[in-house]
């Protein structure tokens, strides 16, 4: 258990252990409401706050956090005002966020390292200040999700039926759009804007085709992302793999052992 003697290591398990359970958490209420796009939008046009960052010579990920709340803010108002589909509208924010990212970044002399760490992740370079922010984001969302789970059940099963229940459905929506792209910034610290995605999505995804209730689904999710995390922090570190990648790929496996797991035991049970 070397690994665990290391620092760099002790705050990368400490982050991740942390940020999991929020994106799958989240992941599993974005999944059902078909929300997997919006999150890669989020990602992609964060590039361009950490390009305004890195032209303002402040941090990356304060640029990056903003841009992201305001793309995820920008695309909840447009569809409601617009009668352009959901998905042209991610697909047109986030392209331009991220071109409009990538022209500011090349415009800069000399080699920019944040560029490279937001693609693909830094998980390793990850600060005790990092962990303090994530933490303290981390605990406020799950907090928030924690007290309005029920609400945030109804909006997702059916907008109709949350607000004949009294539900604020428009400013709960808009929380919901915040809170997500708020995390997938998080995430991107960790996993980059490439491979952020997989771990909100496919944990969630992975739950879903062994159970029956929604809490359950919730559960499961959050217990995929973790096994995910720390086996693909452990495969990265012993052989020599980037850590990202071998996130995705372990929450990948789980998600093709379950569906052949459960195709298995379909027709185990069709045979009998």
């Amino acid at each position: 258990m070397e690994i665990l003697q290391l620092e760099f290591m002790q705050r990368a398990f400490l982050a991740g252990i942390i940020l999991a359970p929020l994106l799958s958490v989240l992941g599993s209420f974005a999944t059902l409401r078909k929300m997997s796009f919006f999150a890669e939008g989020i990602a992609h046009a964060s590039l361009l706050g950490v390009a305004l960052a890195i032209l303002a010579g402040v941090t990356p990920f304060n640029g990056a956090l903003v841009i992201g709340v305001v793309f995820g803010v920008l695309v909840y108002v447009l569809e409601r005002q617009t009668n352009i589909t959901s998905d042209a509208l991610i697909g047109i924010i986030f392209t331009a966020g991220m071109a409009l990212g990538i022209m500011i970044i090349s415009a800069q002399p000399g080699y920019q390292p944040d560029l490279l760490s937001f693609l693909f992740g830094s998980i390793l370079a990850i600060t005790w200040s990092n962990v303090y922010v994530i933490f303290g984001l981390s605990v406020a969302i799950l907090c928030f999700v924690g007290i309005y789970f029920k609400h945030l059940i109804l909006l997702t099963l059916s907008k109709e039926i949350a607000w004949t229940s009294g539900v604020n459905t428009k400013m709960l929506d808009l929380a919901f759009y915040i809170l997500i792209s708020v995390s997938v910034v998080l995430g991107v610290k960790l996993l980059g804007i490439i491979l952020v995605s997989a771990l909100l999505i496919t944990p969630a995804v992975t739950a879903k085709l062994i159970t029956g209730s929604f809490r359950s689904y919730v559960t499961l999710s959050v217990i995929f992302a973790l096994v995910a995390f720390v086996a693909g922090l452990f495969v990265s570190y012993y052989l020599d793999l980037p850590s990202g990648a071998s996130i995705v790929v372990m929450a990948t496996t789980l998600f093709v052992v379950v569906l052949a797991g459960r195709g298995l035991f379909s027709n185990n049970t069709r045979s009998r």
